[in-house]
């Protein structure tokens, strides 16, 4: 910005703006100027490219011209909004001082920074959907991480003690924006979010700490559980200082922080979460999720509960049961149906609340906030006939506020303009000195009316008429054809192309009377609800214990509802390594599929750990693993589950190694990422672990890929002992039985009708008796003449020779078995030897004779000669 280098060159005007640019030179300033906001130099030419709109040149500073580009200030939220989901920061510069007391220009400093993990307005956020800010920092291979939803105010910290937990947390958290100390590069994470470097001091220990206990008002941290927890410390105290700078506030909603250990949820690393499609589809979008399948919430605040939920679900069995019990207590006589009805009306309250402590509430905030207090009475009266210790504690967090309901209701309008700016906010008999303001300012139509009237008859003009508006003031105003018979008493104030505009002593006085009165009852408006807003925050503690308790209110309402409406029954939950489900179901591929679902078993135990499953491609082997993998899920966060019956133990892992995909950017091949994902199965899964293996081995040759699905089954089967699916097109994986007892052999049904594959999706035990991949080729619509050739090859391979018996040493073998066979497209359809053992004629040769061809053949084959001794 060259136009820059000199400030004294620059108006005074340009080098106020230049001087709030530099102290803000990586953010897009926002200048306000009258009604717009204007954006100069660079900043106009980036702003113009990424909002589409126009760039103009207008003035001269320091002899060059100002390239400018300017929104208008009541629409600015949409644009601001498109800038910082884009990964861009806007700093506000308002106007703080008094144009009427300025000698040069007026006053103006940044008010707010907007970024993508500072966010609390409505207009700016996915009301569904957190938005995190997040601070990590890495010391010896651990991390330390915070995360703070600015618009809530949840605060939380948990230290991770591997690249694959990282990776799958910032999977979980999908963070809006990211702090990283200067000295880490952390290029694994580039193109994740947006990343923001900090500097080093920020992550220092001892001034995390003093920060962290001023914001939370405690001489230390152990009441909050986190002492033990340096490295995380240091990424909140860092976030903490940073989120403060962005909105030039305290954060006084921000009162307590969370610790998150690993021991108390089910972990679920990337690759799963992008498996099981919780809340995000294969795609990256919400579409055909089991979030969205489940998101009945009455209140934004009860969605984002439950995304939460199911993006950490809980191992505390008592916890668990408890929300159990509670679904189970709303659905008696559908109780949840008249709670839901109540809680419809409740706004979006934890983010209001949020608002009402950064200061930023608007008159509809606090709209919303009385809606919520007028439904309180209603659902303690809803909760008080249901018998569930859950509930009952929501009920004593959600009591009446009479103080507050009254106060709100005598404050407010029924139905408040957007913005204080303009007044019209603060209900008539609140406040005696407002009132009487108002009094002068709605009498002042009384009064213009009399006049109008009393000046025509007095001057005889019938084109006079008195008016008003915002530039000029009061005015009397005739026609141009009967302005010279105007009074001598009259005073120019404005010439029109048609009219002249007059003001008069009597006409004066009332204006000044007037306007003093409209300015000062704004002001008074102003001030009244500026100090209902802090008295609000004053009691902030109070009303954030009622708007968690509603959120969790509408999320157990939630799962009860979703319960009742998809037929889920409460699973039995126990300590042991098990999962044993009676006919179980998937719950978003049986919402989305036309066809009856067909509903399977399955049992999971330590007497048998592993099911192989063999079946055709399309037959259903997908989808089976994967709903074993969803109840699981849902039965540790409290929910019923889709099955008739039942009993899930502790699961503390669930993996899932399926599909195919690459990571081109990453330079890993679709092998390379299927062993990583299998290397981290192998690694971390244990006895209470649910892994879910597809086709693992066929991104490689028959014998290796072969080899490496024995491999890894027998680790999980032998030595890890974890709940293990292993679907596979590999028959000699069938054998696996045969080494290890607690493996057992299932496959889904298909049969053929009429020359065409009708898949029963029926789970049987045993193997697979074929693949049927040359009739699911015919279905994908590969070419009649391929798929008769394909069947012409088969044909001639089944005849032909096969394979000698696959052995893999397994990690703890039971016994020497031979796998079954399975024919290799590539091996020869004969042998010489073959050739010459069936031309050979045994009946006419004697022992020697026997030997010394042994030995020919022996020779044939290793190239040595060979003697018999």
């Amino acid at each position: 910005m060259s136009q820059i280098t000199s400030k004294n060159q620059h108006t005074p005007m340009m080098q106020q703006y230049l001087q709030i640019k530099g102290q803000h030179p990586n953010d897009l300033v926002f200048y306000r100027m009258g009604d717009f906001y204007e954006l100069f130099y660079g900043d106009a030419k980036e702003a113009a490219r990424l909002l589409d709109i126009t760039l103009t040149q207008r003035g001269q500073s320091a002899g060059e011209p100002i390239p400018m580009a300017g929104i208008p200030y009541h629409s600015a939220e949409g644009y601001i909004a498109r800038l910082v989901r884009q990964g861009h920061t806007v700093a506000i510069a308002e106007q703080i001082g008094d144009p009427s007391l300025s000698k040069g220009p007026v006053e103006r400093k940044v008010v707010r920074v907007l970024t993508p993990g500072t966010l609390s307005d409505e207009a700016f956020l996915n009301d569904r959907q957190e938005s995190l800010l997040v601070a990590l920092i890495e010391r010896d291979n651990a991390f330390g991480l915070a995360a703070l939803d600015m618009a809530s105010g949840r605060f939380s910290v948990q230290v991770l003690n591997s690249h694959e937990a990282l990776t799958a947390e910032l999977e979980r958290l999908r963070p809006s924006e990211l702090l990283l100390p200067e000295d880490d590069a952390a290029p694994e994470l580039s193109g994740r979010t947006a990343i923001r470097h900090q500097p080093v001091w920020l992550f220092d220990l001892d001034s995390a700490q003093d920060r962290l206990t001023t914001q939370l008002g405690t001489r230390d941290l152990s009441g909050f559980g986190v002492q033990d927890m340096p490295l995380a410390l240091r990424a909140a105290g860092c976030l903490l200082t940073y989120a403060s700078d962005m909105q030039k506030s305290q954060l006084p909603h921000i009162r307590a922080i969370l610790p998150e250990r690993h021991d108390d949820s089910v972990i679920l690393d990337a690759a799963s979460r992008r498996n099981l499609e919780i809340d995000i589809n294969v795609r990256g979008e919400e579409d055909n999720t089991l979030y969205q399948l489940m998101d009945q919430c009455a209140t934004a605040m009860g969605s984002r509960q439950l995304r939460r939920w199911l993006g950490r679900p809980v191992r505390d069995r008592s916890e668990l049961r408890e929300r159990q019990h509670a679904v189970a207590t709303l659905l008696d006589d559908f109780a949840f149906e008249g709670i839901a009805a109540l809680l419809k009306p409740i706004g979006d309250i934890e983010r209001v609340l949020s608002r009402v402590a950064l200061g930023s509430a608007r008159p509809r905030d606090l709209v919303r906030l009385r809606e919520a207090m007028t439904q309180l009475p209603f659902l303690q009266t809803e909760l008080a006939n249901l018998d569930s210790p859950r509930l009952t504690q929501l009920a004593t967090d959600l009591h009446e506020q009479p103080h507050w309901q009254d106060v709100l209701n005598r404050a407010l309008i029924d139905n408040p303009p957007v913005v204080i700016r303009e007044g019209g906010v603060i209900a008539s008999g609140f406040d005696d000195e407002l009132d009487e303001l108002r009094g002068i300012d709605s009498n002042a139509t009384d009064f213009l009316v009399q006049l109008e009237t009393q000046e025509r008859e007095r001057t005889g003009l019938p084109t006079l008429k008195v008016g008003y508006n915002r530039v000029h003031g009061y005015y009397i105003e005739i026609s141009k054809a009967q302005a010279r018979e105007a009074p001598v008493e009259y005073t120019r104030r404005q010439t029109l192309k048609n009219a002249e505009r007059f003001i008069t002593p009597e006409l004066k006085a009332f204006e000044d009377k007037a306007l003093s009165a409209k300015s000062r009852a704004l002001a008074r408006e102003k001030y009244l609800y500026e100090t209902l807003v802090q008295e609000l925050a004053d009691d902030l503690a109070n009303l954030q214990r009622m708007s968690r308790a509603l959120a969790e209110l509408d999320t157990l309402v939630c799962l009860a509802n979703c319960a009742d409406r998809f037929n889920w029954t409460a699973p039995e939950l126990t300590d042991a390594a098990e999962l044993h489900v009676v006919e179980g179901r998937h719950p978003v591929v049986e919402a989305v599929t036309d066809a009856p679902f067909v509903p399977n078993d399955l049992t999971l135990d330590s007497d048998a750990s592993t099911l192989v499953i063999t079946g055709p491609n399309m037959g259903g082997k997908s989808t089976f693993m994967r709903q074993a993998a969803v109840i699981a899920l849902l039965a540790h966060i409290g929910s019923f589950v889709p099955a008739s019956q039942a009993r899930v133990g502790s699961i503390d892992r669930i993996f899932t190694r399926m599909g195919s995909s690459d990571d081109i950017a990453g330079g890993r091949s679709t092998f390379m990422v299927e062993m990583t994902e299998t290397a981290n199965i192998l690694h971390n899964a244990t006895p209470h672990s649910l892994v879910i293996m597809d086709e693992v081995g066929r991104g490689t040759s028959t014998f290796d890929g072969l080899s490496l699905a024995w491999a890894a089954a027998s680790e999980l089967v032998g030595n890890k002992g974890a709940l293990t699916l292993f679907a596979t097109h590999y028959f000699e994986m069938t054998a696996l039985p045969e080494v290890y007892p607690k493996a057992q052999n299932l496959h889904l049904d298909a049969t053929e009708h009429d020359d065409r594959l009708v898949f029963l999706h029926r789970v049987q035990p045993g193997p697979a008796s074929q693949s049927f991949g040359i009739q699911v080729a015919r279905l994908a619509g590969v070419p009649t003449a391929v798929i008769d050739a394909a069947r012409a090859k088969l044909s001639e391979l089944e005849t032909g020779s096969t394979l000698s018996p696959i052995v893999v040493k397994p990690s703890k073998p039971a016994k020497a078995q031979n796998a079954p066979l399975q024919n290799d497209l590539f091996a020869n359809p004969t042998h010489p030897l073959a050739d010459a053992l069936e031309h050979l004629d045994l009946n006419q040769m004697t022992p020697l004779d026997a030997l010394n061809w042994l030995h020919q053949q022996q020779q044939t084959l290793t190239g040595k000669p060979s003697k018999p001794k």
